[in-house]
């Protein structure tokens, strides 16, 4: 049986193993992450111990996932997606087995570096595995999933933390990463490398510094951005506003559910035409926009409304992107591509809640959210009005229009 003829026979059972990677990378750095300060007294000494924990996973994950994606492309997609979820396995199983603080440290880095293996490897098995027509759908699957894992993380994690500790946790996640290898093992095809051209490190600049690049990871990183100042500092907008942790505990999964819900119509809307993925991108940038600016608002409507609009927006923004790079990627350097685009992605996460952070500090919260507000609407803006005052340019395919 050929490539084709699998993703035509047997698309579902195909994927289902790739969308639950994806949420076991979002379930293991939000589930963990959450509850590192409250309930690891032993581990957890300062606040300093506190942020170096939370960005040793993060900066694996920036350095190692461009290396990953283009091993992937070197030796195929599969065993490096195996290979990750083997290691996030066993890296969680090093704290569930020592459960001491030294070891915290080593199964953080750990499950970093996994996760930089085996989620670049999912992007790109999720592009290599359906005809191009159909990458919306598909990257607004994953990207669902993925959501679900951001969503769950805290709670779930928070459930079992108080259950049985750190410790089960870590347990739950050595189990969910080992059925999650098997699964893909049995189902994932063999997906073997395309033969290249040789690549010089000119060509790969060239590459990723051009605008088919540039655009869908710019707002992809963009999103991220959003979404984390929305997940940290909508709560806080909250609590000022006199809010209880019940209602500003809600408004962060409203953020989630309406990303969750969006990603898959995203990409359905794509697939049929009804949008392009650059006039798609550029709307979901502005929704992003305005849920910040919803955010200065105070009181319950400007969290609530804030937390709406941003998940909307970066739900819009996620699964065309992905697309985008999909359609404008040869397929043999697909896994460097969407290593490099998780980059900007880390960057944006980073970035965000630094961006929002500093200006706070030197202002109020309400600036922050409108400093990020403005840098995610002047592209889009300045795009549509050259678009709207400019010479019509010669009409390209819609899934190359990024």
């Amino acid at each position: 049986m050929t490539q084709a003829e699998a993703v035509r026979v047997a698309p579902a059972r195909q994927m289902w193993p790739l969308y639950a990677a994806g949420f076991t990378t979002a379930f293991g750095a939000h589930g963990i992450a959450a509850n590192l300060g409250g309930f690891s007294h032993d581990a957890v000494t300062s606040l300093m111990v506190l942020g170096g924990l939370l960005a040793l996973y993060d900066g694996a994950e920036v350095l190692l996932k461009p290396v990953f994606g283009m091993l992937a492309d070197r030796v195929g997609a599969r065993p490096v997606l195996l290979g990750g979820l083997i290691a996030f396995a066993l890296a969680s199983a090093v704290y569930a087995v020592a459960d001491s603080p030294g070891w915290l440290w080593a199964a953080r880095l750990g499950q970093g570096a996994a996760a930089s293996a085996f989620s670049p490897s999912a992007s790109s098995l999720v592009a290599r595995l359906n005809p191009a027509a159909k990458h919306g759908r598909a990257f607004g699957s994953y990207g669902f999933y993925k959501s679900v894992g951001y969503a769950l993380g805290p709670l779930l994690g928070g459930v079992l933390v108080w259950a049985g500790g750190l410790r089960l946790l870590f347990i739950v996640l050595a189990v969910l990463g080992a059925v999650v290898a098997v699964w893909a093992a049995l189902a994932v095809p063999a997906v073997p490398p395309l033969p290249k051209v040789r690549q010089t490190v000119l060509d790969l600049a060239r590459r990723l510094t051009h605008p088919a690049f540039l655009r869908p990871t710019a707002a992809l990183a963009a999103a991220t951005a959003a979404l984390s100042v929305g997940v940290g500092f909508l709560p806080v907008s909250g609590r000022a506003a006199g809010l209880g942790t019940v209602t500003t505990g809600a408004a962060v999964s409203v953020l989630a559910a309406c990303a969750a819900i969006v990603q898959p119509r995203a990409g359905r809307a794509l697939d049929g035409g009804r949008f392009t993925a650059r006039g798609g991108i550029t709307a979901g940038l502005l929704i992003t926009a305005a849920g910040l600016g919803c955010a200065m608002l105070p009181g319950l409507l400007g969290v609530l409304s804030g937390a709406a609009l941003i998940g909307a927006g970066t739900g819009l923004i996620t699964p065309l992107g992905f697309a985008s790079l999909a359609a404008s990627t040869p397929a043999e350097r697909l896994g460097q591509t969407m290593g490099a685009a998780e980059l900007g992605r880390e960057l944006g996460d980073a970035g965000g809640p630094l961006l929002v952070a500093a200006v706070a500090t030197l202002t109020t919260l309400t600036y922050g959210y409108a400093a990020l507000g403005l840098l995610l609407a002047i592209g889009p803006v300045i795009g549509l009005v050259r678009r709207a005052g400019g010479p019509r340019r010669p009409a390209l395919s819609r899934r190359c229009r990024v």
